[in-house]
């Protein structure tokens, strides 16, 4: 399957268009996607493997669970959830994923991919095939180690979620996930602060294990207790350091 290039993002960033001419050197996002070190000659090699197609809207999905694994999907614009069906048929959300973020690296290990992907609003994706893509970092050791460092994230951020349903409390998981948003938006040259959370509260919960009705009770709270500003999906943090203090906080057991 290939999709790819732009469409809606953040008010606070230009509007991508959608074109097909479009180049990793003059992708706004190539610092994030791409190792800052690489040559010139070298993100043209990348380029040339990269396939672009029309974006997906809301609700498309990206590949689903049992899909062979081909490619792994740089996303451009919009915003991607990885879920996967538990034994009794639920479902799980995994993962959000956000511009100059790659998803996909689920079917690694099996040549299948575990998770589905889906679009929660219009996005574009970069589709990097992974044949190509093994072939070229043998050849470009800046990218093979830069493949490396994203499925040692992959790897960290799935070894904290587990670590964050185990221990943390309501506000703990609220908190890390707002705070997680944060730092990938500032990695993006976007607001650290003022953000629109692109999930709804159903995910949100669904993700952290929490129920909607909770999740909102802890919003509310944080806005009571002036860590937070919401109005609907539109976040501002106010107190960055406390929302710090409560995702750090020890859970006592």
């Amino acid at each position: 399957m290939s999709m790819k290039d732009t469409i809606q993002s953040s008010n606070e960033m230009p509007r991508c268009h959608q074109n097909t001419h479009v180049s990793c050197g003059d992708c706004r996002l190539n610092s994030i996607c791409l190792p800052i070190s690489m040559h010139i000659e070298d993100i043209d090699r990348v380029n040339e493997i990269i396939q672009r197609g029309r974006p997906l809207q809301k609700g498309d999905y990206l590949y689903r669970s049992g899909d062979p694994f081909q490619s792994v999907f740089a996303v451009r614009s919009g915003t991607i959830k990885a879920i996967n069906i538990t034994n009794d048929g639920q479902e799980q959300v995994t993962g959000f994923y956000l511009p100059g973020e790659i998803v996909g690296l689920d079917g690694l290990a099996e040549d299948n991919h575990t998770n589905s992907a889906i679009a929660l609003e219009t996005a574009a994706v970069c589709e990097i095939p992974f044949s190509n893509l093994e072939e070229l970092s043998l050849k470009i050791p800046t990218l093979q180690r830069h493949f490396f460092q994203l499925m040692s994230r992959e790897i960290t951020s799935d070894q904290k979620l587990i670590t964050m349903l185990s221990k943390n409390s309501a506000d703990e998981r609220v908190a890390a996930l707002l705070l997680s948003i944060s730092t990938r938006n500032h990695r993006r040259h976007l607001s650290a602060t003022d953000f629109r959370l692109p999930m709804s509260r159903s995910d949100i919960g669904n993700y952290l294990g929490l129920t909607i009705e909770t999740v909102s009770r802890v919003l509310s709270r944080f806005q009571k207790n002036d860590l937070l500003s919401v109005d609907k999906k539109d976040i501002t943090i106010l107190d960055m350091d406390g929302l710090r203090a409560i995702a750090n906080a020890e859970t006592s057991e």
